[in-house]
């Protein structure tokens, strides 16, 4: 990838400002590039928490481990988050993949 710290910064102010239109795997997406750039953005994290924790829609075992894997790698510390999800892994699990499970598992340690 290429960094790009001010375009990095300037997408998080316009997503947290449009976080409500933001489906779960917009998210997963968003906070993925996010954490494999290594680019913080905790006022960015902290609203996807919230969106993710609002959202009763359908969290899909991608969506799940891609969500916890952009957290743990960035090190930005949501344990209401990580214990929200870790009942939607409970209840999705059987669809989990095994690069899922790692994934899911390993951001929790």
């Amino acid at each position: 990838g290429h960094s790009s710290p001010k375009l990095f910064d300037t997408i998080s102010h316009k997503a947290i400002e449009k976080i409500d239109v933001f489906n779960l795997q917009a998210i997963a997406n968003t906070i993925w590039a996010y954490a494999t750039l290594g680019h913080s953005s905790p006022k960015l994290f902290d609203s996807i928490s919230r969106k993710v924790m609002e959202n009763q829609g359908d969290f899909n075992s991608q969506t799940i481990a891609n969500i916890v894997w952009a957290y743990a790698t960035i090190g930005h510390s949501s344990p209401k988050l990580f214990d929200f999800i870790s009942q939607k892994s409970i209840e999705k699990l059987h669809a989990f993949k095994s690069q899922e499970m790692a994934n899911t598992v390993w951001a929790y340690a």
